[in-house]
């Protein structure tokens, strides 16, 4: 998971973050090391998957001391069902979309949050927290991609919306520091049917091909790109790309979206590079699965032996 504060050498610097968070995201400028034949087989996706890490991923310093990491791997026998927790209240304003940019890492779509026209509240939080940013996470191949997992299953991507707490935090960049300062709705992606919401961005790409290119977009309305059903899992995590602090709530849906094979085919045409370097395709921009500990993964839904992924 990432955010805009976040990208970019002169903010790492500048903002005092510990030397080793420097290092890391430094590692983004190393060659991607190409995964292996793809295999349809969990097993066999999973160890591709992991041989398939990002640079970012692979040096010491990316592995923090913390004990709420994410992204972890969600088991429906261990998640516990909790009454308690209410429907999510989604409301985004479409007029609030600035534009879409590659960052090196990615491609996300920014939003105005100078006031609480988008936002979310509701399902585990205890007050509105705002829209900041959204951004997906793929593979190099169809087989693996998202960040989170559920019972092992590996989804082809994962989109994540990103909310900061405003009553709690004067701005964003301070909510990325504190306790409960964000909440991030994640959203698998699966084949299937083309996405008509998401080929508005898809049409975007080609001019924000390589890193730090953006174009304007909108108005556009992210809860298009949300499923019908919103029964979610929580639990308190983490950022997925550095600093990696311990200041989210996640909401998972249960229920993933469909995209057609050519729509996230064409993610994968975007470049981690800049104009006039040597050419990095963007792929495999996931961190990998992190333990749960001594977390409890809560649901708001009973589970049921019909654990279907459509």
């Amino acid at each position: 998971m990432l955010r805009t504060l976040m990208l970019g050498r002169s903010y790492l610097k500048s903002s005092g973050f510990p030397a080793v968070v420097r290092q890391v995201w430094g590692t983004l400028q190393h060659p991607l090391r190409r995964p292996k034949r793809p295999c349809s087989q969990v097993s066999c996706a999973q160890k591709t998957r992991r041989d398939a890490l990002h640079p970012l991923w692979k040096s010491a310093g990316s592995v923090p001391g913390g004990s709420r990491q994410s992204p972890i791997n969600i088991r429906w026998r261990d998640s516990v069902y909790d009454p308690g927790l209410q429907p999510l209240r989604v409301s985004y304003d479409a007029a609030a979309c600035l534009h879409i940019w590659n960052t090196g890492y990615l491609f996300q779509v920014e939003f105005d949050d100078a006031t609480e026209g988008s936002g979310i509240s509701g399902g585990p939080l205890e007050n509105h927290y705002r829209l900041k940013q959204f951004h997906f996470h793929w593979g190099a191949a169809n087989e693996w991609g998202s960040e989170h997992t559920v019972d092992d299953h590996v989804y082809p991507a994962e989109l994540h919306l990103v909310h900061w707490n405003s009553v709690k935090y004067r701005n964003y960049k301070e909510a990325v520091m504190g306790e409960n300062g964000l909440a991030v709705i994640g959203v698998f992606l699966k084949l299937g049917a083309h996405h008509e919401a998401l080929q508005t961005l898809v049409e975007v790409l080609p001019e924000i091909k390589h890193k730090d290119t953006r174009a304007a977009v909108g108005p556009f309305e992210p809860s298009c790109l949300l499923p019908t059903c919103r029964d979610y899992w929580t639990y308190p995590g983490s950022l997925t790309t550095p600093p990696l602090t311990e200041s989210v709530t996640w909401i998972i849906l249960k229920k993933p979206i469909e995209v057609a094979v050519s729509q996230l085919a064409e993610f994968r045409t975007l470049l981690f590079s800049a104009l006039g370097e040597e050419e990095r395709v963007m792929v495999n921009n996931y961190r990998p699965l992190q333990p749960l500990m001594n977390r409890k993964v809560r649901s708001s839904f009973q589970a049921t032996e019909e654990r279907t992924r459509s």
